[in-house]
């Protein structure tokens, strides 16, 4: 589950730049804690979407979570980056697919993000496609790759 405390280590992560450019696909002012705060109040009042903090011997690393779009199934994660190149993702992803068992379900990243890319691939998603999309994080239209678990 996701706390309140959880939340503010969350934000804390987002405040990583070279880790936002990374991400890329981000909302357009991740310094507004206010709307930050608004965001997870609409993300755990909606029943749609199952999201998990993910805790490492005490310490919150990260979350996972996925949400309905367009009638597909959509992965997310996000993991501070003083704890990735860790496995701590892939574990994550892992475990969460064993809670969350819909499919087909797709996960997207950045074409440049081959930390994402390696997580969803370890975990069985195949790149399906490709689309472009405004990423706020970089201020332009990018390519995003999109990968597909059956």
């Amino acid at each position: 589950m996701v706390t309140q405390d959880d939340i503010e280590t969350f934000f804390g992560f987002m405040q990583n730049k070279e880790q936002l450019w990374q991400a890329a696909f981000t909302n357009e002012d991740l310094s507004d804690y206010q709307a930050h705060l608004l965001h997870w109040q609409k993300i755990l009042a909606n029943p749609e979407i199952i999201n998990r903090t993910v805790v490492v011997d005490g310490v919150t690393v990260g979350n996972v979570g996925s949400w309905p779009l367009d009638g597909v199934r959509q992965l997310t994660f996000w993991f501070g980056i003083e704890h990735c190149g860790k496995s701590y993702a892939s574990q994550a992803v892992a475990e969460f697919l064993k809670l969350d068992l819909t499919r087909p379900m797709e996960g997207r990243c950045a074409f440049d993000n081959l930390a994402s890319a390696k997580v969803l691939t370890k975990n069985g998603f195949q790149q399906s496609g490709t689309d472009r999309y405004y990423a706020n994080a970089r201020g332009e239209e990018i390519t995003e790759f999109i990968f597909q678990l059956l």
